[in-house]
């Protein structure tokens, strides 16, 4: 077999996927991932659509992959700067940032302990916070700790250097560029969520109580701000009322033009988890049209018969909140009934939409809104939600594809 060198951009359940993919086939890889461990959005979700599995489930036996396959080099904290030449023979320049603690650490968390500083916890989306040095989640990909470069004190204060018993701590460390050269190229840098504070008639950005989608996945999850249980943010008292508002700036020109897909199946899982933990609280989901993707209209059926689950269609247009109880008031049009409605609950989630994540290459061809297009001619590819808005799912299928055409 004539051997490839690919080069993989992001380290996301899209870019693993892709990576073991063509590793195992017998070919060389190169992983480049921005932040520190692997596993992107999903590392961060409570369960994913539709099977409902926690995410390690998934992605545990992903990285037992990685760290067996010879093939595979891995770089975390690094990116790519840019890229020349042509189909079958890219130069690619890499920079990783300083890693301050080595593969010589063995988790043992004592530089944690002794730390004085804290930061705010980007993988709970800054709902709770770690020290400077910290391990970014209980399933992180290389097992090790971290140091925020931004938030640590270095030689000034050095407690971490000094209780380490494994010479895993350095922080003179300094950056990185090297350049590698591949065949071809798979970007697969993932998304982020729509940012809720140009929404201004919902409220996000003024409002404690009003939260979105990606922060409810955190909320509850066992290993998230609030070990499972989900609390408004103001008091952190359970929710009696929650209300889910759909298409929060998706299918709308002045914001995201387009359906994100997930959105739905996500806020139906959500009114799940809430209704499962928490069976008296109501439920109220405000929506345009519910969208389940596949061979999942089942779940949707099981979701419209749980008692205090309601579904209003209409768009929620206006969110206030009731100063004395930080309560929050919406105002939508119901379409079944043809009547204005206000509603009165304790916590609000927005649903809001998928947004890729560009790195800026020259080379590279983005659509109208932002997404990543294949350029199959000249051996650069995009895999996963970097292309297109997807579940998990669809995801790997997705990757599995690019791998193949990668390799061709």
């Amino acid at each position: 077999m004539n051997k490839k060198h690919i080069l993989v951009v992001g380290g996301g359940i899209s870019g693993i996927t892709t990576t073991v993919e063509i590793a195992e086939v017998g070919h060389n890889v190169t992983l480049v991932e921005k932040l520190p461990y692997l596993g992107g959005k999903v590392a961060q979700v409570n369960q994913y659509f539709p099977k409902l599995c926690p995410p390690y489930c998934g992605l545990e036996i992903n990285f037992k992959r990685i760290k067996q396959n010879p093939r595979i080099t891995l770089y975390t904290s690094s990116t790519v700067e840019s890229i020349s030449g042509s189909k079958g023979n890219f130069s690619v320049k890499i920079k990783k940032s300083p890693e301050y603690i080595n593969d010589n650490c063995t988790a043992c968390g004592d530089c944690s302990e002794v730390c004085p500083e804290e930061r705010p916890n980007l993988f709970n989306y800054d709902l709770d916070k770690t020290k400077a040095v910290y391990m970014p989640h209980e399933m992180a990909f290389p097992w090790k700790y971290s140091i925020d470069d931004k938030y640590c004190k270095k030689e000034s204060c050095n407690k971490c250097a000094d209780v380490c018993k494994y010479d895993a701590v350095n922080l003179n460390a300094e950056e990185e560029q090297f350049e590698i050269n591949v065949h071809s190229v798979v970007f697969a840098t993932g998304w982020k969520p729509y940012d809720a504070s140009k929404l201004e008639t919902l409220g996000y950005d003024k409002y404690p109580n009003i939260i979105t989608n990606v922060i409810m996945e955190r909320t509850a999850a066992k290993n998230g701000p609030y070990s499972g249980e989900i609390k408004r943010p103001s008091d952190n008292k359970i929710p009696k009322t929650v209300a889910f508002v759909q298409c929060a700036g998706s299918r709308d020109e002045n914001h995201l033009p387009y359906c994100s897909a997930v959105c739905c199946s996500a806020s139906l899982k959500q009114a799940l988890y809430i209704n499962e933990l928490y069976p008296e609280t109501k439920i109220k989901i405000f929506y345009i049209d519910l969208r389940i993707s596949g061979r999942n209209e089942d779940f949707l059926q099981k979701v419209q018969k749980r008692e205090n689950i309601e579904m209003i269609k209409g768009k929620v247009a206006m969110i206030n909140e009731l100063s004395e109880t930080n309560n929050l008031i919406l105002e939508a049009e119901d379409i079944m009934s043809g009547r204005k409605v206000k509603e009165e609950v304790e916590m609000a989630v927005l649903a809001t939409g998928i947004v890729p994540i560009n790195p800026s290459i020259s080379q590279l061809s983005i659509d109208e809104f932002g997404f990543l297009e294949n350029i199959q001619e000249d051996g650069i590819y995009a895999a996963g939600c970097s292309k297109k808005p997807l579940d998990v799912s669809s995801s790997l299928k997705d990757a599995t594809g690019m791998a193949l055409k990668a390799i061709q």
